[in-house]
């Protein structure tokens, strides 16, 4: 399934468009493997939406598509795409990169967070995107959140995270693991979010050939988290668990919502841009706790 889009896009916009949605194909197609291989017939329930703004049609502002799957395995997990354009509120387009002096703007990416089931299996979040404003640029990055963490999973998850990021630049995993470190920490609680991975932004396309290779990191970026995180869940996805475990998890949760709903920089453009709701807000875990 894909948004209704009633406005043209330029070769780069629906070269990067078709890819993150290629993407999202495949990764629902993998956590749908799981699921089966656990016994479970979950599926994703894709729900579409168009972007609201004030005089605008359906359609002729993009929109997404909200995919959401509930199994045994995956608690909850949703993967989002969008492709939306208009202008940012004027206090808003200070913030953006590119947009201070002129409003207009295009998106399209793909969003992605999985809560698990078992604490033992981490919890994890993947984004990335192309924006136009007066400055093309790519961004995104994937992080892993367990709540019991375990050294293999972490080393394995980064270990693919700087294999695609050595492939382009071998600034590019220290620059962008202090990037996700920084960034994914919750101020007032004193802590990270989870054990990192890679966050990057800006990555500009002044030129074709800049665009070229900004999109094919971001494609290895995409390809390196599907890589990445079904063998950790397999790995994990049978582990016995206790109850204190599971009250680890909710509370841990509950951090993880903090950070989404106060700092996280994501949740702030869907609201800004007339998201949907729903998929805005799919990051928040179906159930959390706090002491």
């Amino acid at each position: 399934m894909t948004p209704d889009i009633r406005f043209p896009l330029n070769p780069q916009q629906q070269a990067a468009r078709a890819w993150f949605e290629s993407l999202r194909d495949r990764i629902c197609a993998e956590f749908e493997a799981i699921e089966r291989e656990a016994g479970s017939d979950a599926s994703f329930a894709y729900t579409p939406w168009d972007r609201e703004a004030e005089g605008v049609a359906p359609g002729e502002g993009g929109g997404g598509v909200r995919g959401v799957m509930k199994g045994r395995v995956f608690e909850k997990v949703g993967v989002n795409i969008s492709t939306v354009t208009g202008d940012l509120a004027p206090g808003f387009a200070q913030t953006i990169h590119g947009a201070a002096d002129n409003p207009a703007f295009f998106a399209t990416g793909i969003s992605l967070v999985a809560h698990m089931a078992n604490p033992h299996v981490p919890a994890v979040h993947m984004n990335t995107r192309f924006l136009n404003t007066t400055k093309n640029w790519f961004g995104g990055g994937a992080d892993l959140n367990p709540p019991l963490p375990r050294d293999e999973d972490t080393a394995d998850f980064h270990a693919v995270l700087q294999a695609a990021c050595d492939a382009h630049d071998p600034t590019y995993y220290p620059r962008f693991k202090a990037w996700a470190d920084d960034y994914f920490f919750i101020p007032h609680r004193g802590v990270h979010r989870g054990v990192g991975g890679i966050f990057y932004d800006h990555l500009e396309c002044a030129d074709d050939a800049a665009f070229d290779a900004n999109f094919a990191f971001t494609r290895d970026v995409g390809d390196a988290f599907l890589a990445a995180f079904p063998p950790i869940v397999r790995r994990r996805m049978n582990e016995a668990w206790s109850e204190e475990e599971y009250r680890t998890m909710l509370e841990w949760r509950g951090r993880y919502a903090e950070f989404n709903l106060v700092h996280d920089r994501g949740t702030l453009f869907g609201l800004k841009t007339g998201g949907n709701i729903d998929a805005i807000l799919m990051s928040l875990p179906p159930m959390a706790s706090w002491s």
